[in-house]
């Protein structure tokens, strides 16, 4: 987590802002606290998303559908405001890395790990779909890594930018190259079996460290992923298998998350987490931020007011330039 910079706001909606989490084609995310001491992360779409009124109609209708995605392996919307000048939404916080993350520092996860976040992702994913949400962005910074287990987030954001003017013109896909499935990518009708795909290729990265469709450029990830068959790396047995039928182009030969689920996990994902899932680097890891988290707690009522005035924002053409009126002391 970044310490908030000076031109960056200290409250959004009813939370006081800690820090900033990251930021991605669609907005800032940042840490945030009620006045109750919830913990929360709220990300804050780009003002330029704001203008589209296309844009806000279908962010509300995703945010609406999100709030009722309460399995156990998403992170919940506890609060939103399509309405604000630039809408925002407030999800649970999770201590604990995104998966991109902890690859980057321990390396490829051992095979109990992988299953069981394979199990966690694909039960998370059967919920979503049987309400009718396609999550559309599975990709390894999409999913956390907690000692509870994987939670899967970002419901509703890729989704409510589908087929929006402003998108369109300024060319943002709606996905993640190296993880988009094939029909996403030539723009055909897109159901839930494509978040089956995006999780093959998840699965893969956990796996071995590298994406299924290595390439050095947007262009020829998303060539790979229409036209070449996955590189597996050291993947083998059981897991190489399904992870390859995860993998296949056409979205009716994929198994369903159900099935993904169930060859993974027969007992439930929650059996395979409950006997300790991380290895011993990833819980020293998240054990670290809950350690950090609770400084800030401690820290956290001496901290001054936020202040109570909307959001200000000073050129609706940047990607999140908050003018001085929003900021607050240091």
């Amino acid at each position: 987590m970044r310490p908030l910079d000076v031109d960056e706001p200290t409250a959004v909606g009813p939370y006081r802002l800690l820090g900033r989490l990251g930021s991605g084609g669609m907005g800032r995310v940042y840490l945030g606290r009620s006045a109750g001491g919830r913990t929360v992360a709220v990300k804050i779409v780009h003002p330029h998303f704001a203008l589209d009124d296309e844009f806000r109609a279908r962010f509300r209708r995703e945010v609406d559908a999100a709030r009722r995605v309460g399995g156990a392996w998403t992170a919940p919307v506890l609060d939103a405001d399509p309405e604000a000048r630039v809408p925002w939404v407030a999800t649970a916080y999770a201590a604990g890395p995104s998966l991109s993350a902890a690859v980057a520092d321990v390396g490829p996860l051992p095979a109990p790990t992988v299953r069981a976040l394979g199990a966690g992702l694909a039960e998370a994913l059967a919920a979503v779909h049987e309400l009718g949400l396609v999550h559309r962005d599975v990709k390894p910074s999409n999913v956390l890594l907690t000692l509870d287990g994987p939670l899967l987030i970002d419901f509703g954001i890729a989704r409510a930018t589908d087929g929006t003017a402003s998108l369109t013109s300024t060319g943002v896909s709606i996905g993640s190259p190296g993880y988009m499935s094939p029909e996403q990518i030539l723009g055909h009708g897109v159901t839930g079996a494509a978040d089956v795909f995006s999780l093959g290729a998840v699965l893969t990265y956990a796996a071995t460290g590298a994406p299924p469709f290595p390439g050095d450029s947007s262009a020829a990830l998303l060539y790979k992923v229409v036209h070449e068959e996955p590189e597996l790396g050291a993947l083998d047995g059981e897991l190489r298998d399904l992870t390859a039928a995860c993998l296949t182009k056409a979205p009716a030969a994929r198994p369903t998350p159900t099935e993904v689920a169930r060859r993974l996990a027969p007992d439930g994902a929650a059996r395979l987490v409950a006997g300790g899932w991380l290895p011993g680097a990833l819980v020293e890891q998240v054990s670290r931020s809950a350690v950090h988290l609770l400084n800030l707690e401690a820290t956290g009522p001496g901290a001054p007011e936020a202040p109570s005035g909307p959001i200000a924002f000073s050129d609706p053409s940047l990607p999140i330039a908050f003018s001085s009126p929003s900021v607050g002391a240091p």
